[in-house]
């Protein structure tokens, strides 16, 4: 069995990124810090300068992913003087202009949030997942993904009426045709893109911690064991942790030393769970 490697480094990606080469990571999962948020802990980068900010690494993200590579960007807008801000919008647009494809939009929706209002809106349940690719040739392995068909399934299948048999357009004038036979003797059907997950994390040692199944979603979805995977907010290692676990090479680069210490320390200890699972059921 190969060896895995795990990757931590110190330091801001824009600068730390140089030292690897280029068309090197299979892919890149982050979650950067927002715009202007948790200003104790990264500084913080206003609204209005985040995109000037985020062009020159997104540019270092383009030359160290391979051309078969994904790119996916955990973000969200924040509400400035009442209103939404447009920042993740610039930023899209102006990825693009720099060699991008924004191929695709995940919503990762916060299934358990707790409730809460503002004088003029609701509660966020909900965060962007942006893919971003150098080339409409990249890497996907859709079977690996799939999810059980479900209940629905047993009901709708039972009793087909005659147009559930042949390829038939929807009556509401949406366009979308539909074979619903098909569907017959399937146990596993492809997801959404909307990704059902809790906000719950094993770390609550880090305050902006994404829960392990999201960067483990994208991390089967576009990549295969031993490929290389990338976190350049790494924070403290959830996404190297998730593709330790899935047999993947990965680096994390990280701005605190705290954090990074953090992220290092992880990872002997999914080995130890690693082990500990596979006693138990040897």
């Amino acid at each position: 069995m190969k060896e895995l490697k795990t990757d931590i480094r110190v330091g801001d990606c824009l600068d730390v990124l140089k030292e690897f080469p280029d068309n090197f990571f299979d892919l890149i999962v982050t979650s950067p810090p927002y715009a202007d948020s948790r200003t104790k802990t990264y500084g913080g980068v206003k609204p209005d300068k985040y995109v000037k900010w985020f062009l020159p690494r997104s540019e270092q993200f383009l030359r160290v992913l391979k051309p078969s590579g994904t790119f996916i960007l955990n973000i969200k807008e924040r509400v400035v003087s009442g209103e939404r801000h447009t920042y993740v919008i610039e930023l899209i647009m102006e990825m693009r202009k720099q060699g991008w494809l924004w191929t695709e939009e995940f919503i990762w929706h916060k299934k358990n949030c707790h409730p809460g209002k503002w004088p003029n809106r609701f509660r966020d349940a909900w965060e962007r997942c942006l893919q971003f690719n150098k080339t409409k040739n990249f890497n996907m392995y859709q079977e690996s993904v799939m999810v059980p068909m479900g209940d629905w399934a047993n009901k709708r299948l039972k009793n087909l009426g005659e147009n559930d048999v042949i390829r038939f357009n929807s009556r509401a004038g949406s366009g979308f045709g539909k074979n619903i036979s098909n569907w017959i003797g399937r146990t596993m059907a492809y997801p959404t893109n909307v990704l059902h997950l809790p906000t719950e994390t094993s770390n609550r040692n880090h305050s902006a911690t994404f829960p392990k199944t999201l960067p483990s979603w994208f991390i089967k979805l576009f990549t295969r064991e031993y490929d290389w995977v990338l976190d350049p907010f790494a924070g403290a290692g959830t996404t190297c942790e998730a593709a330790y676990e899935l047999r993947r090479n990965s680096a994390g680069i990280e701005i605190i030393p705290e954090y990074a210490e953090m992220a290092q320390k992880r990872i002997p200890e999914v080995e130890y769970l690693i082990a500990e699972k596979r006693a138990k059921y040897a």
